[in-house]
């Protein structure tokens, strides 16, 4: 007799472990480690769905109060049992339930119904269907005949058949029709399963380009490590426009000719239409993709095909990391320092970390790249974790742009009001005369509201944290700053605390407005807008994109997903309007943040055979983020900025812990945040940073404080996470509460 481990499809803590169930012999070839099955659960046995997390011969309880399973789910993607014990690893590290992890490993969970082709086939020859036809047509079986003379009138019925649907419809059969004739062996039915393929129309295949001598000698010795069966972690520190991309699509050749799969993360979907449109003219069909604004079932489809071996590639964000491939010898992770890589959805993974624990299960490599790397991967170099190579010029004859930093406090002083420098305004004109192609980015990543003086540019911080303090306001103005981190507060200054200026306050800038001022500006130009709003349907990202790169528009505005690894060979002016924007975010990666948003728009421009210009406008000209970003030297970014984070013990040095709180009655959240930080108050090793209110105090109803602890070994905070996960579980005051947990972002 046979038991299953079984997963109960509910998120609740008090339900997050294996119930077991009997597997009835009918059942027993279908019921694996992963398989979806339906399940009587509780007193009232009602149907519930649960996952196969284990199989056993010896019962837990006694067989004759064990329930059996009742059913197998057959069209649920079936989770590989690695895939299972990745859920585990993701539960043990972030912090959910066994079944959000579950959740986050099978994003294709979910029945779809199965999209067939159905076509009749004549069974017998052309003279004994005629003979039919025509038996037929004495007895006034209409309909019969139809179908015959259907058949009978297309030449390749025999190799290609009738399509089903064309025969109901055109020729006006019904099924039962077709059944009977079916039954008489005169005809039969075949059917085969149609893929919904979000990447058809892509055209194949192109030869691969000749690499430089950098290029070559990283293929060379990663590709020497596959072949020995040495699995590793690397880094490819490539300046924008080195040809990262090449490099990846050389080494998935190899993996490919050992019999094995490649999964390609990128971050955002917008990059999702250039990228799969170079890996398609490369690879063909072994290619899909992956994302969210694919429809259920096309997302359903291509997990199917990539279980069936019938793609060897898999394209796309986050989700496509889980990927049920059979034989995975490669894992690539382009643009690894985007943020987008870590889930905002408990459990709060970061892609990067998940994918080298899937790697070393299954003894895969991991390659990340990105001309600005995230700290803690090259900190991981710097401490032979990972294996560095670096790409210090760009592909073909292409050279890096000119930048420029112009001061906003000498245009303010020059009586210039625009959002416009002087500069910028000179050179989109010429540009527009030119008909070369501009870019203008505003650097809007993790704007909350700061305060800051136009005259000095300096900005309110918080004097233990190291952040930007935000602005509150009280019957309509501005009164107090707090620091989201650790609770503190002081009073709106009047005047700036560093030169006395009048010109202090809030700063705020959208898109749109840009966009309107740009056409008011440059009313001669074709002005297209990429952002959260005009990319909202399906194929908002390819539309806008494409209209660009077939040069429908002069200038694109927008934010940073348009300063992602596009590449546009006729820009040749990059404008960021607000360099400094992210540098005051509340957070201690602000400027990080800030160096690689600068960097990446600054490699947009320039990418073709013309020199590039960027220009950065910015109140902080003389910030190490602005400098370093505008000479692309990411070496003394990374000291500058690792010298910071040892002062402040923030990862890579340390590592930090978020645990936020919420509740629908503001004084339990207070309360249980309090209870919390005394939980752990007298723990070795950790450093507490408040309780405060989170950024969005009220969300959804809900009450949200976040606690902040610090400490060096990342073991210490899954230590945190224990207890705190024990005392709500184990604390009835609390039952409606609830925490989530988030490392190291």
């Amino acid at each position: 007799m046979i038991f299953a481990e079984v997963i109960v499809d509910i998120s609740v803590k008090s339900l997050d472990r294996p119930f077991q169930y009997r597997v009835p012999e009918e059942l027993k070839d279908d019921v694996v480690i992963g398989t979806l099955v339906v399940i009587p659960f509780g007193k009232g046995n009602r149907e519930m769905k649960g996952y196969v997390i284990g199989l056993s011969d010896t019962p837990q309880y006694d067989i004759n109060r064990t329930k059996s399973i009742l059913r197998v789910e057959k069209q649920g993607v079936v989770a590989e049992s690695h895939l299972l014990s990745l859920a585990y690893w993701i539960k043990e590290n972030y912090g959910s339930t066994m079944n959000d992890a579950i959740k986050a490993v099978m994003p294709v969970r979910r029945e779809i119904k199965e999209k067939v082709e159905r076509s009749i086939f004549p069974k017998v020859s052309y003279e004994e269907l005629q003979a039919a036809r025509n038996q037929f047509e004495q007895k006034h079986n209409a309909a019969r005949v139809r179908l015959l003379d259907a058949i009978l009138q297309k030449e390749d019925a025999w190799e290609n058949g009738l399509d089903y649907d064309e025969a109901v419809k055109k020729w006006k059969v019904t099924g039962s029709v077709i059944q009977s004739l079916t039954e008489r062996e005169l005809i039969t039915v075949a059917a085969r399963q149609l893929y919904r393929n979000p990447v058809t129309g892509k055209t194949g295949q192109s030869a691969a380009k000749i690499l430089n001598r950098q290029q070559q000698a990283i293929v060379d010795a990663i590709g020497q490590d596959m072949e020995q069966g040495c699995s590793k972690n690397y880094l490819i520190h490539g300046v924008t426009g080195s040809g990262k991309t090449e490099v990846y699509m050389s080494l998935i050749e190899k993996v490919l000719r050992q019999g094995k799969q490649a999964i390609v993360l990128i971050p955002e979907i917008a990059l999702t239409f250039q990228n799969v449109n170079r890996f398609y003219a490369r690879f063909g069909d072994k290619v899909s993709i992956m994302h969210s604004k694919l429809s259920s079932g096309e997302r359903y489809d291509q997990f199917t095909r990539a279980k069936r071996g019938e793609i060897q590639i898999m394209i796309g964000p986050r989700s496509a990391l889980f990927t049920p491939f059979a034989n995975l010898g490669l894992i690539i992770i382009d643009e690894e320092h985007e943020s987008s890589y870590q889930s905002d959805n408990p459990p709060k993974y970061h892609a990067r970390e998940v994918a080298i624990q899937r790697a070393k299960m299954l003894h895969a490599s991991v390659v990340l790249g990105s001309a600005t790397p995230s700290l803690e991967a090259y900190y991981r170099c710097q401490t032979g974790e990972y294996q560095l190579f670096t790409l210090t010029e760009r592909a073909g004859q292409a050279i890096l742009p000119e930048v420029t930093i112009v001061d906003l406090r000498q245009e303010l002083a020059a009586k210039n009001f625009s959002i416009f420098s002087r500069i910028l305004q000179e050179k989109i004109e010429q540009r527009l005369q030119k008909r070369e192609q501009i870019m203008l980015f505003i650097n809007r990543r993790g704007y909350a509201g700061f305060v800051s003086c136009r005259q000095c540019g300096e900005v309110i911080r918080c004097e233990n944290c190291s952040v930007s303090m935000k602005p509150h306001e009280y019957r309509g103005q501005i009164s107090v700053l707090k620091c989201h981190y650790c609770g503190a507060q002081k009073p709106m200054p009047k005047t700036c605390p560093s030169c006395g200026s009048k010109y202090i306050g809030t700063f705020g800038l959208g898109t749109q407005q840009v966009e309107d001022m740009v056409r008011k500006r440059f009313p001669q130009a074709r002005v297209l807008r990429m952002d959260a709003d005009t990319t909202a349907a399906k194929e908002g990202h390819e539309k806008i994109l494409k209209e660009f790169a077939n040069h429908q528009a002069d200038i694109l505005v927008g934010t940073q997903m348009i300063v992602k690894g596009h590449d546009f060979e006729n820009v040749t002016l990059v404008g960021a309007l607000a360099a400094d924007l992210s540098l005051n975010a509340d957070d201690y990666r602000s400027s990080e943040r800030t160096f690689q948003l600068l960097a990446q728009a600054a490699g947009r421009a320039g990418r073709g055979q013309k020199k590039g210009e960027v220009i950065f406008q910015t109140y902080q000209p003389e910030h190490y983020s602005i400098q370093c970003a505008a000479k692309e030297d990411y070496v003394s970014f990374y000291h500058q900025e690792l010298a910071v984070r040892q002062m402040l013990h923030y990862p890579p040095i340390s590592n930090i812990l978020e645990v936020l709180a919420f509740s629908e009655n503001q004084a339990e959240a207070v309360q249980l945040s309090e209870d919390l930080r005394r939980l752990v108050e007298g723990m070795e090793d950790i450093i507490l940073l408040g309780p405060a209110d989170a950024p969005i105090a009220k969300l959804r109803n809900l009450y949200r404080r976040r606690l902040f602890i610090k400490a060096k070994k990342y073991q210490t905070l899954c230590d945190v996470k224990n207890r705190m996960e024990a005392f709500m579980k184990d604390n009835e005051t609390y039952k409606n509460c609830r925490i989530t947990f988030d490392f190291n972002r």
